[in-house]
């Protein structure tokens, strides 16, 4: 794997709003009994599935090559396995279906992306962008501190004091920090697909 060490606007811009969040609370930015935490959420769940659909519609897998294809439709799966994660599958928005539905749901989307590594063109084009692809440093290092810092909030590990200032902010700031997660996963996606347009064009 080869490694970018440049530094985008994005990245840059997106480093400094993750150094920001943790001072809402000492602001006492109002949290409207929940309401920012919901259309946070909302915002989140909106742009996993513009992910998904801008992802297959910049790259129109069924025209590539099999390798290609396979990968990104695999991708595309996977940004609708974050986004139906992400709601709950479905039961954000629909409490009062039976919860069977979302069970199928999730076990749909679950299952594509697991079963889909049984495709032996996929497993190779895997392993061909493991050792040649070009992967954004910087924003890789955003997404997994994302991973890291929210999961740290949520269960409330020793180093998540450092971002949670008060208890009642907890919920806001798990969800902030799973910005740099969500958008950090874009631009290395993003890279990838540049990369793999040019490499077509040529």
């Amino acid at each position: 794997m080869l490694i970018d060490t440049r530094v985008s606007w994005s990245v840059l811009i997106l480093a400094v709003l993750c150094l920001i969040f943790p001072f809402l609370a000492d602001l006492q930015f109002p949290l409207l009994e929940g309401a920012v935490v919901r259309g946070v959420e909302n915002i989140q769940a909106l742009l996993l599935l513009i992910f998904a659909v801008f992802s297959y519609f910049y790259m129109q897998p069924m025209r590539l090559p099999e390798g290609k294809k396979y990968f990104w439709i695999w991708a595309v799966l996977w940004w609708l396995l974050l986004f139906g994660r992400s709601t709950s599958w479905g039961r954000d928005y629909f409490p009062e279906v039976p919860k069977v539905y979302f069970r199928s749901i999730s076990v749909v989307l679950i299952g594509s992306v697991v079963f889909m590594l049984l495709v032996k063109p996929l497993r190779h084009e895997i392993a061909i962008k493991m050792k040649s692809m070009m992967i954004p440093a910087w924003a890789m290092l955003l997404t997994v501190l994302g991973l890291i810092i929210s999961d740290g909030i949520e269960h409330s590990r020793i180093y998540g004091g450092i971002f949670l200032h008060q208890i009642a902010y907890k919920d806001l700031m798990e969800e902030l920090y799973e910005f740099p997660l969500i958008l950090g996963l874009f631009m290395v996606a993003f890279h990838i697909m540049q990369r793999d347009k040019q490499g077509i064009d040529q």
